[in-house]
């Protein structure tokens, strides 16, 4: 039986045969951002389905594919969407994709979502920089054998979402008109939203957005060493926050990401170009 580096060195090989671009941007697109695609310049597509090994979406809100590309004269490689554990994948299925990108040389990874708001401050529509997460309430992605030739059997992870770049991006933001916010991001299992008991149970452990993917990522890409930085789009309050609230659906949520598609991209250049400031 293949190991499990073996077998993403051969994913990442057949990867890196599609394209002569060398990335050095990871960046994973969520629900509703998938148009931040369109951006690129002569984009390379290869789907989940044809690299064997590759955990492929259920979800019809996310492709399933690597793209390669250049935007704001930098080399990206795009996750169109992502896999979820509420999918059925486990922790380390979850993080596939990120690792195959690790091993492509990437120097720095972007996470964006779609989050339920638990900050009753937040808006539907607001954008919320992650600056921590919490991850208790999902398996973490390092379970088993540790995977030397990736990181430590203990890693650090005091500092997961690099604290020097988010708050350089935060300001930077400001600077240029972008209404963000900064925030604690808190994934749960799902595909069930969380309860009302759940939603002040988080709001409790100073959770600002939950959502049901994002953390896994962030661990594995700080397992190898990776910078991270990501950011929020909060899509409605999270269950109980506000009486009034309705739970919307991915269409709602697409619809949403499409009217901050230029916000978007534009912190998605402010993050790249300061994971790349030396």
């Amino acid at each position: 039986m293949e190991s499990t580096i073996l077998s993403l060195n051969r994913m990442a090989e057949q990867v890196r045969k599609i394209s002569n671009y060398s990335p050095s941007i990871g960046l994973v697109l969520g629900t509703g951002f998938s148009n931040f695609v369109s951006r690129l310049e002569n984009p390379k597509f290869i789907s989940f389905k044809n690299i064997p090994g590759m955990p492929v979406t259920t979800n019809p809100a996310h492709k399933g594919e690597f793209v390669i590309g250049r935007y704001a004269g930098i080399t990206f490689i795009v996750s169109n969407g992502r896999v979820h554990n509420y999918e059925g994948y486990t922790s380390s299925e979850v993080v596939t994709p990120i690792r195959v990108m690790g091993l492509l040389g990437i120097r720095g990874l972007i996470l964006t979502n779609a989050a339920g708001a638990l900050n009753p401050k937040y808006r539907a529509g607001d954008l919320m920089i992650i600056e921590d997460y919490i991850s208790s309430f999902v398996p973490s992605p390092l379970i088993g054998e540790n995977i030397d030739e990736l990181g430590t059997r203990f890693p650090d992870m005091s500092n997961v979402f690099d604290k020097e770049v988010t708050n350089s991006v935060y300001e930077k933001a400001i600077e240029k008109g972008i209404a963000v916010k900064k925030g604690v991001y808190i994934q749960f299992r799902g595909p069930q939203y969380e309860s009302r008991a759940e939603s002040r149970f988080a709001r409790m452990l100073g959770a600002d957005s939950v959502g049901m993917s994002t953390t896994t990522e962030a661990i594995a890409a700080a397992h190898m060493g990776l910078k991270v930085c990501g950011f929020s789009l909060v899509s409605n309050s999270a269950t109980g926050v506000k009486e009034s609230d309705v739970v919307i659906s991915d269409d709602d949520v697409i619809k949403m990401a499409i009217a901050k598609e230029d916000d978007c991209a534009r912190l998605i250049e402010l993050f790249a170009k300061e994971l790349l400031h030396d």
